[in-house]
């Protein structure tokens, strides 16, 4: 027979017997593993039987799999639930279309019913956190995450304020009631925390599968206690673990490409990325596991950093040493240094719709409703309610389509005031969502960003490692991406540039699934 995949290519396959080809690409594209086996396909049946479909297919595939530019394109909102106390995040578990999920600052998580639009009236779960009861109360209830593999394991995650400490904890769904959590859950990491403030809160699984979690330096101003710079406090850090299924504590595991593992001290282990003050709100793009991270200001600048997928490990982001790009002339690093990362978006404490004085990061807009706004990253400012967008290019640096979206968000088309922007959110087909906190218990709202004709259903865009949008990944789809290997577009799964041995092994890591 014809030697196959290892002499077509033979850096991606270190063996190859009997009916398994064994890949040895590492990637950290969606969560895929770094090493799995695939059935052995004979190039001399893909050349005669798939190639020439791929051919036909090709120019379809290529206009499916290309975003338009959104060319200042506008968006309205409407209000989809009323009557919460303070909310902070909205989410969704993963592959549930039918329900969002609401943390409260108080402690309660509400489910919001997407096929009933209805606010459910028991909560999914309700815990004891210290604060979270007034309007400008940094404690409470502020982050949530599912597991990628919720929907078998039952498991999820919260970060909210103890008294003098802030925890991340693990909870699972009841057996009986999808719609209820079990009440008791575990603490998977707790620590000290010295000021009532800069609590950060965010936590989210990046594309390698892996949970990370954003936390404030610690409050006060000016970073008193050095956190931000120092590896031996948790505060002031981007983190990053291994949650296990069940077991024992502290039920997670150090990931081995965690830059500071294996030191004198284990403090450090956990530590992906420091050098921030307060990150409110961070999110992985969803297409392509690009991370952007918030942090908020001292006295004069806003910031949003970027990591682009597969990089940030070790990353130093400047606090307390650098506000934005301007130094700071506080101690801890030197400001302007090479081995500092700077922000690729600021704005300075100023009024007006160019600037703010507390930065709500958002999301880059991946869902189906608004296709020419692929790609595009929104944002706003909670204390003067400026909503922005722009769009990033993760190659060049280069910024473009900046817009002010304030005129378009609020009123809603539904005539209601949208203010007080605390966080915002997606479902599960990637559509955006906004948390608007309310100013006293009961008046917090959440609004969805829409078309300026309104809330209307669509088909959400087909995955990336779906290259004909066919349901299934297949022969079909992997031959598409071999007749453009070493080129652009089509097969690019990774959207790094160019379509290569990661995209490949991608591919056929969700080889059958759909």
């Amino acid at each position: 027979m014809i030697l196959a995949w290892k002499r077509l290519l033979p850096d991606l396959f270190s063996e190859y017997s009997g009916s398994t080809v064994v890949v040895r690409c590492p990637i950290s594209f969606r969560g895929f593993r770094s090493l799995a086996h695939w059935p052995f396909i004979e190039f001399h049946m893909l050349k005669k039987f798939v190639l020439p479909v791929a051919a036909g297919i090709f120019a379809a595939t290529l206009a499916l799999t290309t975003s338009a530019e959104a060319q200042n394109v506008n968006v309205r909102t409407v209000r989809i639930a009323t009557g919460l106390t303070f909310p902070t995040f909205v989410t969704h578990a993963p592959g549930d279309t039918s329900r969002l999920f609401i943390t409260q600052k108080t402690g309660a998580i509400r489910i919001f019913d997407l096929t009933t639009n209805t606010l459910l009236p028991t909560p999914f779960l309700s815990i004891t956190v210290a604060g979270g009861t007034s309007e400008n109360d940094e404690r409470g209830l502020l982050g949530l995450a599912f597991d990628p593999d919720y929907a078998s394991n039952g498991q999820f995650y919260v970060y909210y304020t103890g008294t003098s400490t802030n925890v991340l904890a693990r909870y699972t769904r009841s057996a009986a009631n999808p719609n209820v959590a079990n009440a008791t859950g575990v603490t998977m990491m707790s620590w000290a925390d010295p000021f009532s403030n800069h609590n950060g809160g965010w936590i989210g699984f990046g594309p390698d599968g892996n949970l990370y979690m954003g936390v404030g330096d610690g409050g006060s101003a000016n970073d008193p206690n050095g956190a931000g710079q120092s590896l031996a406090t948790r505060l002031g850090k981007l983190h990053r673990i291994k949650p296990t299924v069940g077991g024992a504590a502290p039920y997670y595991t150090v990931p081995k490409g965690n830059p500071f593992l294996g030191g004198a001290s284990t403090i450090d282990d956990e530590i992906w990325s420091y050098g921030l003050r307060n990150p409110w709100r961070c999110s992985f793009d969803r297409e392509n596991g690009d991370l952007f991270i918030a942090d908020v200001g001292q006295n004069a600048v806003e910031e949003i950093n970027f990591q682009k997928a597969g990089a940030g490990a070790g990353r130093n982001y400047g606090w307390r040493c650098m506000e934005g790009l301007n130094c700071s002339g506080l101690s801890g690093c030197t400001c302007n240094a090479a081995t500092l990362t700077m922000p690729f978006r600021t704005y300075g404490h100023v009024t007006g719709t160019g600037g703010g004085f507390s930065i709500t990061g958002g999301y880059v807009y991946r869902g189906c409703a608004i296709p020419s706004l692929q790609g595009t990253y929104f944002y706003a400012d909670y204390v003067t309610n400026n909503v922005w967008s722009l769009r990033y290019n993760r190659d060049t640096g280069v910024q473009t389509e900046f817009t002010v979206r304030n005129t378009q968000i609020t009123p809603s088309l539904d005539g209601f005031a949208v203010n007080q922007i605390s966080s915002f959110g997606e479902d599960a087909n990637g559509e955006i969502y906004i948390c608007d906190q309310g100013s006293t218990a009961g008046t917090g709202a959440i609004f969805k960003i829409v078309p300026t004709t309104g809330n209307t259903p669509c088909t959400p865009p087909c995955p990336a490692v779906d290259i004909n949008c066919d349901g299934v990944v297949d022969a079909a789809d992997l031959a598409a991406l071999l007749n453009n290997w070493s080129g652009i577009g089509t097969g690019d799964i990774n959207d790094d540039g160019g379509v290569d041995a990661a995209d490949l092994a991608a591919l056929l890591n969700a080889w059958g699934q759909l």
